[in-house]
């Protein structure tokens, strides 16, 4: 699996990385060996980045990231976390499926982006994880806590940076805008953004990508599948975790017929269109089973012919601006 450096903070990442909130029961229950069974799968096929938060099954991704690699050679692999939410345990008792997890409410997610509140967070995953250090720590979705996480939260993460607990820095949001400004405003090492940067969306392409660019910046890039609708483009399917728009679904129809014309599926198309801008350093995709795992490595895998792109922009399903890839990145 071809690996590339975030930044300048020579941190190396596979171009497929492992999204782990599967894993932390995102929306269903998964059990202990199901999870360790893909992460297994996942290392098989070359996978060397794993991605986790806090906020994933409030412990729960990062306690079964940690256990399986534990027997994998520090060094090896590289691993990122989140700080933003703290988790504050809770006897209220109930589920936490109201925050999108299938597993016991025993801790409640708590906003700081304080400098405390960030070492607090980086010292419990460390606990959780089980290890000494974090490769890379992501600010996760400071969109109502722009303040602190720009005169806070970051200046902390560079002393622990400086300190040796993190080797690189982060932010990860589902936009554009305020990632722009951690790339033009921060030293950050790489962004990460969810679902503006795919098929469907190219809303980082005006100006999160060009200044990343510009300034050496990585963007890993999530959300290729826009959660489901690039994944099986269909009537009822989801956008952004909610119903799509009607205009959604038809676009993404378009693009499966398009792809199945030229040989190709509409989910290699959504995971090779990011690696066109020079940018973009990775995907992330979450994957919850072997099967999933297995079928996302082929989608990777698979070439997407130039005549794909070609016909793409003629019929506007592209922006015109997009730079597209030559051949399809994988291993």
């Amino acid at each position: 699996m071809r690996t590339r450096t975030l930044g300048r903070s020579g941190v190396p990442v596979t171009a497929l990385g492992f999204g782990a909130a599967g894993i932390g029961n995102l929306f269903t229950p998964v059990r202990d060996d199901e999870a360790y069974e893909a992460l297994d799968a996942a290392w098989d096929a070359g996978i060397r980045y794993f991605d986790t938060a806090p906020h994933y099954g409030i412990g729960l991704s990062e306690r079964r990231l940690g256990e399986f690699l534990r027997s994998r050679r520090t060094g090896s692999y590289t691993l990122s976390t989140k700080v933003g939410r703290r988790l504050e345990p809770y006897e209220g008792g109930g589920d936490d499926l109201a925050d999108g997890f299938a597993v016991p409410a025993t801790h409640r997610r708590v906003w700081d982006f304080s400098a405390d509140g960030v070492r607090r967070s980086i010292e419990e995953s460390l606990g959780r994880l089980g290890a000494d250090k974090i490769d890379v720590v992501y600010l996760h979705d400071p969109d109502k806590h722009a303040e602190q996480a720009f005169g806070e939260a970051y200046p902390e993460l560079e002393r622990l940076r400086g300190e040796g607990l993190i080797d690189a820095i982060g932010a990860g949001m589902n936009q554009a805008r305020m990632l722009t400004r951690f790339v033009t405003d921060t030293d950050v090492d790489v962004v990460l953004c969810a679902g503006r940067y795919s098929l469907l969306d190219q809303g980082a392409l005006p100006k999160l990508l060009p200044a990343a660019a510009a300034r050496g910046v990585s963007v890993v890039i999530g959300g290729v599948f826009n959660s489901g609708l690039l994944a099986d483009p269909r009537q009822g399917g989801t956008f952004d975790y909610m119903l799509a728009a009607p205009v959604m679904v038809r676009k993404a129809l378009k693009l499966k017929k398009l792809a199945e014309r030229h040989g190709t599926t509409v989910r290699a198309a959504a995971l090779a269109f990011p690696f066109g801008h020079p940018a973009v350093t990775g995907v992330l995709v979450g994957t919850r089973s072997t099967a999933e795992v297995l079928d996302t490595v082929e989608q990777f895998r698979t070439p997407v012919p130039d005549g794909f792109w070609a016909e793409a922009r003629a019929r506007h399903l592209l922006d015109p601006d997009a730079p597209v890839p030559v051949q399809k990145e994988g291993a």
